[in-house]
């Protein structure tokens, strides 16, 4: 089959920072970041971050200084994160909404020796031998540096992040993606348009790799980046908040797609090119998208972090139609090689599932401190002559249709994607495991009511008490982001197993039975509005009864879901 392989003129030697400033040297007075809270040109941004990078550098920071960033979406963000480039080093997103538990791992395991932060930090952190830069603290300090570009230290080969995804082992894992991997994704490229007269809406978890596309991409081609405040997500907000800002384009998750495509496909009336992903799309939300709103580009995008963001496009057509029922991934974006390959690193027919290999300049370096894993996922290209080359094992399973374009077909291993987050159960698993009364349990993605993914947690508990819902749930939340909390946690006498003694998952029940109690008193709802309520939340969740104090996250709700309710009210 050979590698599917498309070149376009991509300037690889050069670091994100010095794309930025040639941006800086031509659309000085061009916008380029534009929020609620106010906007900033290029030379303004500039100027900002090189005096934060010449207060980085007083403190040390040099090339591959890796630096913590709790910072929301927001100017600053932007602003800490260029000057991190500008001073050598490279950005640790630290999401303002992870638990301490987990915002400690993320500390102690990147090494950070200098956290940059405009709000207060957990007290439960230990941030010994860290030096905090507090923005609202040092800003009579910072605004008094110099405001000149600083000579640039680094290469494209040298860190620009590292991302932290879930990992199997039960922790995280940080995935450590060099300049030249960011340029690959947003330069030279035809899956977008990026060109000066584009508006990128930046949407995404500060902690999720899509940022690094909704960012990048304007600001290294002389468009403009619209940052969407944080805040919770409602659907009549954003719409109108994408008109006032004039948004072009902007990246959703699969699962927030078909939410406005469902409820309020409006939100995309004015906005001229949506790339979706992070999962699997829907064919019929694709196909009404493209009846309801008749002049907008829609491109499916597939990319794992490790490939840093995007590996594989597809522009769908008006009037395509998906005769398997899902929507290709169309084929490999610019200086990106794509293998499916069988066990013996042999190329596959077309037609034939395989798993798919990633190889070129988007390919992270490894995982942050992790060689073993690294070495295991990270393998010699055996097709490539050039020195060093690598391929990159996604673990997803794949098959080249007859027109050339490739189809996802599903995860080789245990792996799962919920609302556009990448998911290790085994992590999910480990934390569980962890409390008291908890013997064994399994994690498992599950088809709720709404046709969508989630999960649900199977536990052997310990004899009475048995743990709540709502005691599972806080001890989880102490460790764990939210979106990787279970939706259902269903109580059994023991684990099904398979004659090799492995957790047979199919034979799992339905997460509605069994399910342990919530822990809160069930109180019937009793006024109109209240029964009205109940009915709108038994309808969504999928469950037969739902009581006055019931909480709907530990029901089975999620921030989607919250989309829909508010929606229905």
């Amino acid at each position: 089959l050979g590698p599917y392989t498309t070149l376009f003129r991509s300037p690889r030697n050069l670091c994100i920072h010095q794309l930025f400033e040639a941006q800086v040297e031509h659309l000085g007075k061009a916008v380029a970041l534009e929020s609620s809270a106010g906007r900033l040109t290029y030379r303004e941004l500039n100027e900002r971050a090189n005096q934060l990078a010449h207060r980085l550098r007083s403190l040390g920071v040099g090339t591959e200084t890796l630096v913590g960033v709790h910072v929301d979406r927001s100017i600053e963000f932007v602003v800490s994160i260029l000057g991190i480039l500008k001073a050598g080093g490279a950005y640790v997103p630290l999401d303002t909404e992870y638990p301490p538990e987990r915002l400690q791992f993320l500390l102690t395991d990147s090494g950070v020796p200098v956290v940059i932060s405009d709000q207060k930090l957990p007290q439960e952190l230990n941030l010994r031998g860290i030096t905090l830069v507090d923005l609202a603290a040092e800003a009579s300090l910072i605004e008094v540096c110099p405001k000149f570009n600083l000579n640039s230290i680094n290469t494209a080969e040298h860190l620009a992040y590292v991302i932290y995804t879930s990992g199997s082992t039960g922790q995280p894992k940080g995935v450590a993606i060099p300049h030249r991997g960011v340029v690959r994704l947003v330069r030279g490229q035809n899956y977008a348009e990026f060109d000066g007269g584009q508006r990128f809406l930046m949407l995404a978890s500060t902690s999720f790799d899509a940022a690094t596309f909704e960012l990048w991409g304007p600001l290294l081609n002389g468009a403009a980046c619209v940052v969407f405040p944080k805040q919770p997500l409602d659907l009549q907000r954003l719409e109108v908040f994408i008109r006032r800002h004039q948004v072009t384009c902007l990246w959703l998750t699969a699962g927030l797609f078909n939410q406005i495509v469902s409820f309020r496909p409006s939100v995309l009336e004015t906005v001229r090119h949506v790339l979706a992903g992070g999962d699997a799309l829907s064919a019929a939300h694709v196909q009404k998208a493209m009846e309801l709103l008749p002049t907008l580009r829609l491109t499916n995008g597939y990319g794992p972090t490790e490939s840093t963001t995007f590996a594989c496009c597809h522009a769908i057509k008006r009037g395509e139609v998906f005769p398997n029922g899902s929507v290709p991934i169309g084929r490999p974006i610019a200086h990106t090689h794509c293998y499916l390959l069988d066990d013996q690193l042999a190329r596959v027919p077309p037609g034939v599932p395989a798993e798919l290999y990633l190889g070129g300049d988007g390919l992270a370096r490894g995982y942050w401190n992790r060689p073993e894993l690294t070495a295991e996922k990270f393998i010699a290209d055996p097709f490539s002559v050039e020195p060093g080359a690598r391929l990159y094992k996604t673990g997803d399973l794949v098959r080249c249709l007859p027109d050339g374009n490739l189809e996802f077909l599903g995860r080789i291993d245990q792996q799962v994607k919920i609302r556009g987050f990448r998911i290790e159960p085994g992590e999910i698993e480990s934390a569980l495991g962890r409390h008291p009364a908890v013997c064994e349990c399994v994690v498992v993605a599950r088809q709720n009511p709404a046709g969508e993914k989630d999960l649900a947690a199977y536990v052997v508990v310990r004899p009475e008490p048995a743990p709540t819902v709502a005691e599972l749930r806080e001890f989880l939340l102490k460790k764990l982001p939210d979106y990787m909390i279970p939706s259902a946690f269903v109580k059994l006498e023991k684990l099904p197993l398979t004659p090799n003694g492995k957790v047979d998952r199919k034979a799992l029940p339905a997460p509605d039975m069994n399910r342990l109690e919530s822990g809160v008193e069930f109180v019937l709802p009793q006024t109109p509005t209240e029964r009205a309520l109940a009915k709108i939340c038994k309808e969504l969740l999928g469950v037969k009864q739902v009581g006055l104090h019931d909480n709907f996250f530990a029901l089975g709700g999620h921030s989607l879901m919250a989309v829909r309710m508010v929606f229905r009210i």
